[in-house]
């Protein structure tokens, strides 16, 4: 009997491609591999696996009549047509949850980081500077305020990490969150203004493209720091740039970046920026974990079962 058949984007986890070829047919790219026999094959393509990263348009599922379930390997999701999904009656899903301590540990390593100087004091030692002389003086996080912009799964373990360190918590979302017991204000400007550190971990797309913009920045201020876990549309990049070479902020700290792979030489120059090339969620059991929930996710939703971790749009 054969296997169902999948499309697969290029690129995928080696974790989540073996899971797929082990229980389907799996197709990687067969719209730009094989153009003339796409059309034959479409018909019976009843799924779809993406990464965090792929675009995934409306006009290529407008492609795949049969397909049931568009499979994300990644919690962010915004390069998916979910719109369009809807209207075909498509599943989109995601990988909510499995990764939220990973990322929210880079983001206090990132933060710590940047405000010891981390980097810079490891080349300070290996290039042999030291007997010339010393550092100049971090900045103490321990009991600083921290501020967070997105206090979803990952904000809140981002939160709670922050607690251990004695810092104030203080966060901005879409809609208050009454329960959580951190200090709510409305927008990413106001929070910027009263926080020493703002880590970004809100979803990409457009709604929040430069939701992190120079007034934000002005009003985090010489003495704040920016760390971005989230997504690099998030932050307008040159305004960010721009406020670093001029002291308007003390520093950043940037796991995402707006054209990935490629990182501007401004930023990697600078000795008051960390830089990590997007591997918040990089370790071997939270990659598994991705796998699998990805793989299940694929299973259900080809056999029309539901699905595990819907995207929240297509929630009922």
């Amino acid at each position: 009997m054969s296997l169902p058949d999948i499309y697969a984007v290029p690129g995928l986890h080696p974790f989540y491609m073996k899971a797929l070829e082990a229980h389907f047919t799996v197709h990687v790219d067969p719209v730009t591999k094989d153009p003339a026999g796409f059309a034959a094959l479409a018909p019976r393509l009843m799924g779809l696996a993406a990464s965090g990263e792929s675009k995934v348009p409306g006009s290529l599922l407008a492609q795949l009549p049969a397909l049931k379930v568009v499979s994300v390997f990644g919690v962010g999701y915004d390069g998916v047509d979910v719109a369009a999904a809807r209207e075909r009656g498509i599943a989109v899903t995601h990988t909510p949850g499995v990764l939220s301590d990973d990322v929210a540990d880079l983001a206090m390593l990132l933060m710590l980081g940047v405000a010891r100087g981390l980097p810079r004091a490891d080349q300070h030692v290996r290039n042999g500077l030291w007997p010339k002389g010393g550092l100049p003086l971090g900045r103490k996080v321990s009991g600083a305020r921290l501020g967070i912009v997105g206090l979803g799964r990952i904000g809140q373990a981002i939160a709670q990490r922050g607690q251990g360190f004695g810092m104030s918590i203080a966060y901005t979302t879409r809609t208050e969150k009454p329960g959580s017991g951190f200090t709510y204000f409305p927008n990413a400007k106001a929070l910027a203004a009263e926080v020493d550190f703002l880590i970004v971990i809100t979803p990409g797309g457009a709604g929040t493209k430069h939701l992190i913009n120079a007034e934000v920045l002005s009003a985090l201020g010489p003495q704040g720091f920016l760390i971005n876990v989230a997504r690099g549309s998030v932050v307008d990049e040159d305004a960010l740039i721009a406020a670093l070479s001029s002291g308007g902020i003390a520093g950043a700290g940037l796991d995402v970046f707006a054209n990935e792979p490629n990182v501007p030489e401004a930023l990697w120059s600078m000795p008051n920026v960390v830089l990590t090339p997007h591997i918040a969620s990089a370790t071997v059991q939270t990659r598994q974990a991705m796998a699998d929930l990805a793989f299940a996710n694929m299973q259900a939703g080809t056999a029309g079962q539901p699905v595990l971790t819907m995207v929240p749009e297509l929630q009922p």
